[in-house]
């Protein structure tokens, strides 16, 4: 009994969330480095606005420099991995018992929330109108990236540090 109120407490269900998001952001940042071109040009159509209803008061938001582009990608990328990195550093941490295991999970999650929330759906969604592209609209991924982002910091800042003696008891 002892195990199960273990493996059932709420620190375990942070903690495995929080390795489950951060090999998830791993495997995000891992693709879009080995299948770069792809994943390149979804953020090129997004930013050139090419697809989208074209509407001549917004059209002057279109970004198609390609080195702009290039530049706006490699940040995508780099702020996965990061985001990554802190969880998995964070996961760690929650096996290890170590009291850092709640702000770097904290912190993994609110950089996924940025990255989705503000990156993916305020601005590629709303400033460059994804929502309006057939082929090249993020949003609905976007949004289910944010909502595990969001039940992270939920359910984090819903246990108390004190739950984990709890459990053991």
């Amino acid at each position: 009994m002892r195990l199960l109120g273990r493996v059932g407490s709420p620190h375990a269900a942070v903690a495995v969330l929080t390795a489950i998001t951060g090999v998830y952001m791993g495997l995000v940042a891992l693709g879009n480095i080995t299948d770069y071109d792809t994943n390149h040009a979804f953020v090129q159509h997004v930013l050139a606005m090419d697809t989208t209803f074209r509407s001549p008061n917004t059209a002057y938001r279109a970004v198609t420099n390609p080195i702009a582009v290039s530049a706006a990608y490699v940040l995508i990328i780099a702020w996965e991995a990061v985001t990554a990195a802190v969880l998995l550093v964070g996961a760690a941490a929650w096996v290890r018992g170590r009291a850092v295991a709640r702000p770097l999970s904290g912190a993994g999650w609110v950089m996924q929330a940025l990255l989705f929330g503000v990156g993916f759906l305020a601005i590629g969604g709303e400033w460059f109108q994804m929502w309006q592209s057939k082929e090249w609209n993020g949003t609905s991924p976007a949004f289910q990236n944010l909502v595990i982002a969001l039940l992270g910091l939920v359910l984090l800042h819903a246990t108390r540090p004190a739950d984990r003696t709890a459990a053991v008891r």
